[in-house]
């Protein structure tokens, strides 16, 4: 069960890890290059959809339309291979969004009062046409494709709570566990030295025990080899003091 247990908690720190780095190389990669008309990858632009103006009337998002909180990509192409039913994003020149980058449908090709060549484009929500003729120097790419719901992500990301929820958090999660295991580590590692101080010592401990038995030993066989000497000792100095018994010739010289 603790094997199980710490798998998954391995599977959910390096998911944790995976969400943040990727959080955060989202979050550069979609500042420098999202909504920037100098920035291309590969010939193609991305864009955050601001408005429902290409939204379809019939809500069929297969026919190539998009809506607000999409992200879209624009590829660079030859303005002049433009055709009627092409949607394209393209700087506008109209007083009330001026510099801005609006994505529509070209609904026919034309001229503007310069003579200079470019497209009516319109909204497919409305069906109003845009105010100013849009001419190819101001053409910034065709729309190819969109991924539903990144804008939206995006822009969320770039508030407080979009950072907080989504970088600030998963790190100090990432700060909070490591710091556990630390803590964790350091006190196995404590627990892993006295265990070996106290073995040393038990071990010396014993050493010290068994020396102090085997000088007991030797303190005991030297007196039992003093007390066998004194024994012999005494016995041989009995036998030197007993008085010998006369015999019959010694009686017989009285």
């Amino acid at each position: 069960m603790k094997k199980v247990l710490n798998i998954i908690k391995t599977i959910f720190t390096w998911v944790l890890v995976m969400a943040a780095v990727g959080m955060m190389i989202f979050t550069v990669f979609s500042v420098s290059t999202f909504d920037r008309n100098d920035r291309a990858i590969f010939g193609y632009k991305a864009y955050i959809v601001r408005s429902d103006s290409m939204k379809s009337v019939d809500g069929d998002l297969e026919k190539g339309y998009f809506k607000a909180g999409d992200l879209i990509f624009v590829k660079e192409v030859d303005p002049s291979t433009l055709k009627e039913g092409d949607i394209i994003s393209y700087t506008s020149t109209n007083t009330e969004n001026f510099g801005e980058t609006v994505t529509h449908m070209i609904k026919k090709k034309t001229t503007d009062a310069n003579g200079e060549a470019g497209f009516v484009t319109y909204g497919t929500s409305t069906g109003e046409e845009d105010a100013n003729v849009v001419t190819y120097p101001y053409v910034l790419g065709k729309y190819t494709s969109r991924i539903a719901g990144v804008g939206t992500f995006f822009t969320f990301l770039n508030t407080t709570p979009g950072y907080i929820i989504c970088i600030f958090l998963p790190f100090l999660l990432l700060i909070i566990i490591q710091g556990i295991n630390s803590i964790r580590l350091f006190r196995k590692y404590k627990a892993e030295q006295m265990a070996e101080i106290e073995a040393q010592r038990e071990k010396e401990r014993a050493e010290l025990q068994a020396e102090r038995e085997a000088m007991e030993a030797e303190r005991k066989k030297q007196e039992e080899m003093m007390q066998q000497l004194l024994a012999m000792q005494a016995a041989m100095q009995g036998g030197a003091a007993t008085p010998k018994t006369p015999t019959e010739d010694d009686s017989s010289n009285t």
